[in-house]
């Protein structure tokens, strides 16, 4: 199989939350930014954020797109995939 059909097969996604502490998830693409009130990730479905206190990576493997943290989850909200063509200045004149 090569990496375009790879990439064209979809992960599937899931989430589980165990008392608000421990957050594991499938279906992970990549983790764009984090500290420890935000992590925020891209999924198979959409960007995903979790906000909290004292949040932190234990584990995330790039190839199977699991994810696995811990800390105190507040919020977990979805947004769309966005292709964007061009940088901030043609999106904002289009």
């Amino acid at each position: 199989m090569s990496a375009d059909e790879r990439s064209a097969v979809r992960k599937r996604h899931s989430m589980i939350v165990e008392d608000r502490k421990n957050l594991t998830l499938t279906g992970v693409c990549d983790v764009s930014g984090f500290d420890e009130q935000c992590v925020v990730l891209q999924t198979e479905l959409g960007e995903l954020t979790v906000k909290g206190t004292g949040l932190h990576i234990n584990n995330f493997s790039h190839e199977s797109g699991e994810l696995s943290m811990d800390g105190e989850v507040d919020s977990l909200v979805y947004s769309e995939n966005r292709k964007t063509e061009g940088g901030f200045l043609s999106r904002l004149f289009k």
